[in-house]
């Protein structure tokens, strides 16, 4: 396909560079694709932030944000035979993978595709389990529609290169529908056809909006859950070949067209939607969060702990200045009046104010520095007013989410500390035993080490399991946890 924008579109209609579609081109990939195409390294990585996504659903177990959804989601569907991550109940087919990808994104802790600016292993990995699990498929079958849709999923985000955030729409739950209908279709064996219509239902299903940003609210924490239950019906729809639109993406009311102002869409590359399809895998340039918060912060918060090292007295702080990437500002900067008394541990998430003033006073910004008691110290209150942003001129987002801390002191010294790649990013990767080591710390929250030593050893060898049933038996906490 053409270049986005003009020279893709002319009033509103498609002028076609190819014959063949974005989503037959996607539908094929996924059909086509097979453990023998895909290298060790890739389906090892994969497994790890499988093993990532689900110790983040655990470690939420307790928190208010769990139980309170978990009830609700509950109450609406009544028993079922799928289990729950971290939780003791079941669920019918989609409300389990609703939740499932509600625990999962619930703490922000999970991964994030860099240049998509989407978390889409807590979208896909759900669907997929939910999925493999009630039609009985085979471990490896349940891999190969994860990275499926994985790397569908990444190259459709990364099309319009962080502009869906500029005009309030999450990715994750926007582009995770599209790629949840693959997952799921590749485990109902769909044919070429029946793919294509399960794009073109994911069209009409797919929603999410950053307006929590505001009020610190839980709308993004449902994101991911939905876009796996919308995916998962949108492939059951196609499956009985009810007819749906067949140019989901270069459409006239395509997803792009649909979402974007003219002129975002005109640096948009609707080539990635497709590139490297089966050569190069976007499954490595998956970044791993190594603090629970919006990776848009990593780097700040870094930079400050970084400063807090050198011994800065904190209290000699006369102003601090984050510099941040001018694509991130509406998510972590404004408005400043908010992001300077977060409410809520997720409100905090989205504060580069916070994190950095967290940084800079205690030297880290783990899950007990999001807990209630720590948003309201006054301490950070009074850094947080001394606290600004401005964009930084230097930024290579969304390829890195880069950071930088200016410390100005009461008698003049400056301190600055610069984070050109954020840790966890494909170019400043967090290692597999890294992973390892994050995923056995949030088991230990809630399971025995014995039991989350077996579900480390079944994911990483999941390929050769004859179903999923224990995967997702060990995943859930029973009373003997």
């Amino acid at each position: 396909m053409g270049h986005c924008g003009q020279s893709l579109w002319s009033k509103g209609r498609l002028k076609q560079a190819m014959n063949t579609s974005i989503s037959q081109q996607l539908a094929n990939f996924t059909l086509d694709l097979g453990l023998d195409n895909i290298p060790l390294e890739i389906q090892t990585r994969a497994k790890h932030l499988i093993l990532d996504a689900i110790g983040c659903g655990i470690a939420a177990k307790e928190e208010d944000f769990a139980k309170r959804l978990s009830a609700s989601v509950q109450r609406l569907s009544g028993l079922g035979e799928r289990a729950i991550v971290g939780q003791a109940m079941r669920l019918p087919l989609r409300d389990a993978a609703l939740l499932n990808g509600v625990l999962m994104h619930g703490l922000d802790y999970d991964d994030t595709h860099a240049a998509g600016v989407a978390h889409l292993t807590v979208s896909t990995l759900p669907a997929a389990l939910a999925m493999a699990c009630t039609h009985k498929r085979t471990g490896s079958a349940f891999l190969l529609s994860y990275i499926a849709g994985l790397e569908t999923g990444a190259r459709l985000a990364s099309v319009v290169k962080g502009g869906f955030h500029q005009v309030g729409f999450h990715p994750t739950g926007l582009i995770g529908v599209f790629a949840c209908s693959l997952v799921a279709g590749k485990l109902l064996n769909l044919s070429i056809d029946q793919l294509v219509k399960a794009q073109g239902f994911a069209l009409s299903f797919a929603c999410s909006n950053l307006q929590f940003i505001e009020d610190g609210s839980w709308t993004k924490r449902i994101h991911p859950g939905w876009a796996a239950s919308s995916g998962i019906t949108a492939a059951h729809f196609a499956q009985d070949d009810i007819p749906s639109p067949t140019l989901a993406y270069e459409g006239r009311f395509g997803l792009f067209v649909s979402h974007l102002p003219p002129d975002l869409l005109k640096l948009s590359d609707l080539d990635l939607a497709t590139a490297g399809l089966g050569s190069i895998w976007e499954t490595q340039n998956v970044a791993i969060k190594p603090m629970p918060a919006c990776h848009f912060v990593h780097a700040c918060a870094d930079a400050a702990i970084a400063i807090h090292k050198t011994g800065l007295d904190y209290r000699q702080i006369k102003s601090v200045k984050a510099l941040i990437p001018e694509g991130v500002v509406k998510s972590v900067g404004e408005p400043e009046h908010s992001k300077r008394r977060p409410t809520s541990d997720y409100d905090a998430k989205f504060s580069v104010h916070y994190c950095v003033a967290s940084g800079l006073i205690r030297g880290k910004l783990g899950l007990k520095e999001l807990q209630t008691q720590a948003l309201i110290e006054p301490d950070v209150l009074a850094l947080m007013d001394k606290t600004s942003y401005e964009v930084d001129p230097l930024s290579t987002f969304p390829k890195h989410y880069t950071g930088e801390v200016q410390v100005t002191c009461r008698d003049g010294q400056v301190l600055k500390h610069r984070v050109d790649i954020n840790r966890g990013n494909p170019d400043a990767p967090i290692s597999n035993e890294d992973i390892k080591a994050k995923f056995l710390e949030n088991c230990s929250l809630h399971l025995s080490a014995m039991k989350a030593q077996r579900l480390f050893d079944v994911i990483m060898d999941i390929d050769k399991q004859q179903d999923c049933l224990e995967l997702e038996q060990l995943m859930a906490i029973n009373n003997g946890a």
